[in-house]
């Protein structure tokens, strides 16, 4: 997947967290809904960082390595966070 699609998935689901927080009536409920908010908000941040970083500096073949690493810890917090709205399903 590429970059622009992250950076669209992480722009959806901000928006719906964003939107699910200020509908909700439940004062608990909508903190939950925010911090998943910000997550995604976050998370589309740094994709549009490293969008932009890669089509400064993507023929660099050390920065590459730099990029490499930085889109791994990215997926890894994506992973985090699976397995935390898993634990939550399952209560």
């Amino acid at each position: 997947m590429d970059l622009d699609n992250q950076i669209e998935i992480c722009s959806y689901h901000y928006q719906k967290w964003k939107e699910l927080a200020f509908s909700s009536d439940n004062l608990s409920e909508s903190r939950k809904c925010l911090r998943k908010a910000f997550f995604w908000l976050e998370l589309q941040t740094a994709f549009i960082t490293l969008f932009a970083v890669e089509r400064l500096k993507g023929h660099d073949p050390e920065f590459k390595t730099k990029l490499i690493s930085a889109k791994a810890n990215l997926s890894k917090k994506l992973v985090e966070y699976a397995k935390e709205i898993l634990n939550e399903l399952n209560f």
